[in-house]
């Protein structure tokens, strides 16, 4: 699949990506690519954030491919049974661990427990080393019982805009791979 055959979500994580952040530097750079838009980014309730998810795939007039990262990438495990078979994969960074306990305030405890089942659809999900939201540990469970291909991304933090992953070419790079195969 190329990205032009392609409706990309981009699923930012808890109060959203900003402009360095590599998700909002894809989707100004990849034309067929948009924000799934949650209510409320400062007050990140489950049901309002699989609700738009929900959404924003049933209204894509192009097979949907996913990019969701940290919070997005809970909300993508809770929301994938809801989702048509309109997803064709789910590349996904950083996952948020919203069963710690000392989860972020604004995050919406429902969250938790993060759904275990496998998910419908081919799914990457890149970790980090010393994500200070997920161990490497628990994003390695996560991938396993989602049935994702797991990618290790070393020491990168939390693979965002303050870990020094702005334009990130080289996940863009994996994300081209990993569409190739879709």
């Amino acid at each position: 699949m190329k990205t032009a055959e392609a409706s990309i979500l981009i699923l930012p994580g808890f109060m959203n990506s900003g402009p360095e952040h590599w998700q909002s530097r894809w989707e100004a750079k990849l034309s067929t690519a948009s924000r799934v838009w949650e209510p409320v980014m400062a007050d990140a309730r489950k049901n309002d954030w699989v609700e738009a998810l929900v959404k924003s795939v049933r209204a894509a007039e192009k097979p949907v491919v996913l990019v969701a990262h940290s919070l997005g990438v809970i909300a993508t495990a809770h929301a994938a049974p809801l989702l048509s078979e309109k997803v064709r994969g789910a590349f996904l960074v950083a996952p948020s661990n919203v069963e710690r306990d000392n989860l972020t305030a604004g995050i919406d405890r429902a969250f938790a427990p993060v759904p275990r089942d496998p998910l419908p659809f081919p799914s990457l999900l890149v970790t980090s080393r010393n994500d200070p939201f997920c161990t490497y540990e628990k994003a390695d469970e996560f991938a396993a019982s989602w049935g994702s291909l797991l990618v290790d991304a070393g020491e990168a933090g939390h693979i965002n805009a303050d870990a020094g992953f702005g334009p990130w070419p080289e996940g863009l790079m994996r994300f081209a791979g990993f569409l190739s195969r879709l």
